[in-house]
């Protein structure tokens, strides 16, 4: 339990690394949104913040 907690924190840190890097404060923003709606279960914000973040870091 404490080795997937720890997977997923690292992937967590990895992840915001990359779009800091690429798109800067948009990304996180971006990230941030994304995490939101996953945890609040609002399908619509997290779709629309993880399609937007697809579509920019592509053209990053």
């Amino acid at each position: 339990m404490l080795l997937l907690s720890a997977l997923w924190e690292a992937l967590g840190l990895c992840t915001g690394l990359a779009a800091q890097s690429r798109l800067g404060t948009v990304g996180l923003v971006l990230l941030f949104a994304l995490a939101v709606g996953v945890r609040a279960r609002n399908s619509g914000l997290a779709v629309g913040a993880a399609v937007v973040l697809v579509v920019l870091m592509t053209q990053a």
